[in-house]
């Protein structure tokens, strides 16, 4: 059961709820015409930009992007200087501009639940452990770095 416990699994089911609704049960509900599917495409390659940076600058400093272990590294250069998460912001705005590319209105509470699961299960626990491996450097960066954005 441990590959549950990463966030591309709740990500991946988050995608296919929302599928599932447009697909299953869309109730005559949509965002309308074409500045859906934009915003969509544009909230997902934004996303999918934003982990692809973050993993780079991870290694480029040599350091895990494993959940639940203790980084080698205190990340703070690239874009860990404006998102101390931003691989689970990059989650949110994919599952984000999916919902709306598929046209799943109903699945619009999937991205509130899955910030909550993405707090809840990684970035709490990830900050703890970050805030006693490096803790004045911590101490530092989370007063100069928000969260999420």
């Amino acid at each position: 059961m441990r590959w549950i416990d990463l966030p591309p699994v709740w990500l991946a089911a988050g995608i296919a709820l929302a599928w599932c609704q447009a697909k299953l049960l869309p109730m005559g509900l949509s965002f309308g015409p074409v500045w859906a599917d934009l915003l969509g495409g544009l909230l997902v390659g934004g996303g999918l930009v934003l982990m692809a940076l973050a993993v780079t600058e991870m290694r480029r400093q040599k350091t895990t992007v494993i959940p639940h272990k203790t980084p080698d590294r205190l990340v703070q250069s690239g874009i860990f200087s404006r998102s101390r998460n931003p691989i689970y912001l990059g989650d949110v705005l994919v599952l984000a501009g999916l919902i709306l590319y598929f046209d799943a209105v109903l699945a619009l509470p999937l991205i509130p639940v899955l910030t909550w699961i993405l707090e809840k299960r990684f970035i709490i626990g990830e900050e703890n452990r970050m805030r006693r491996a490096f803790r004045a450097d911590w101490a530092r960066y989370e007063q100069k770095v928000r969260r999420w954005l």
